[in-house]
């Protein structure tokens, strides 16, 4: 039973997520508030809490997500079906209730905690989202396709929002003395988040592609059923040459310094984005069967999973 609710919930995708807001709380946010000599005013306590809610919210977007789309899995992918099988339907439902009234609670509390308790209506707005994401929104054209990247492009996101606030509150003064701001930190945080925008917004149209059959059965308008896979190949490959064009002109605009050779960054980009990234296009264009959508929908992930350890290279280059 525990194996199944693991399952239904996407435990790996949730330890991402953890993983993925703690990176940026101490490897991008504190080492650039200790390079300025200022120190985080959310505490460690609140910023589990900040963790803790968004898992909770995910988790219950995932398991409504399955409860909709249960007929559809049966023909996509029969093997990873829970909803009705092992789990039944109403449990699920009690499940994405129960977790979505803690998630809320939780943003709730922290929301408080920073005295902009309005903060909570991105957590209700999320919740609204995941519903008539999983209900409606996912049949609609490309719409589905862009909800889902915008809910992952908020995951590194929510901890800058609840970050600057108090500090701003806490060094007003000093700020304005000095002339200094916390404007790079959110800029810094929103690349990572625009990047994850990008990266699923492609992830999710590959695996439209790959679920093209089961799509095409039950009355899905995903950009494969509409427009046919010759022009998904098109689309997806141009999202990917996007992504290489915004890499390379984020590293020239903001981290690359004249007279200064950052090999660790040029590496990094070359071998851990750039690559991959180029290799996952020639897989796009030679796919033919699902199995080879699922590879390039497997390397895309591997992409994305790359780009959020890029963070550990900048927490590097703040303390090495």
């Amino acid at each position: 039973m525990l194996l199944h609710f693991l399952k239904l919930i996407r435990a790996k995708n949730l330890l991402i997520i953890i993983f993925t807001q703690y990176l940026m709380r101490y490897a991008i946010i504190f080492p650039m508030l200790e390079s300025k000599g200022f120190t985080s005013q959310f505490s460690d306590l609140n910023f589990f809490f900040l963790v803790l809610s968004t898992v909770f919210l995910a988790a219950a977007g995932y398991a409504i997500n399955d409860y909709f789309d249960t007929n559809t899995d049966l023909l996509n992918r029969p093997k990873t079906v829970v909803v009705g099988k092992h789990i039944n339907r109403r449990t699920v439902m009690n499940l994405h209730i129960a977790l979505n009234i803690i998630g809320i609670a939780l943003g709730f509390y922290i929301s408080l905690q920073i005295n902009l308790w309005k903060l909570v209506y991105i957590y209700i707005l999320i919740t609204g989202l995941l519903w008539f994401y999983s209900s409606s929104y996912q049949k609609m054209f490309l719409a589905g396709n862009v909800i889902v990247a915008l809910l992952t492009a908020m995951v590194p996101l929510m901890t800058v929002l609840y970050e600057i606030p108090p500090l701003n509150a806490k060094y007003s003064n000093v700020l304005l003395r000095i002339n200094e701001n916390f404007y790079d930190i959110f800029f810094w945080i929103a690349g990572f988040s625009i990047f994850a925008f990008i990266s699923t917004l492609n992830r999710e149209i590959i695996k439209d592609a790959e679920d093209f059959e089961g799509d095409n059965a039950y009355g899905s308008r995903s950009l494969p059923v509409v427009a046919g896979i010759k022009i998904t190949k098109i689309v997806t490959s141009s999202i990917s040459f996007l992504t290489l064009i915004l890499i390379i002109f984020s590293y020239y605009k903001y981290i690359y310094i004249p007279g200064i050779t950052d090999i660790l960054s040029i590496t990094y980009i070359l071998l851990g984005l750039i690559f991959p990234t180029l290799f996952m296009i020639f897989k796009i264009i030679k796919a033919q069967t699902k199995e080879n959508w699922k590879t390039a929908g497997d390397i895309s992930k591997l992409i994305m999973l790359l780009g959020v350890l890029y963070s550990l290279v900048v927490w590097y280059g703040y303390y090495h």
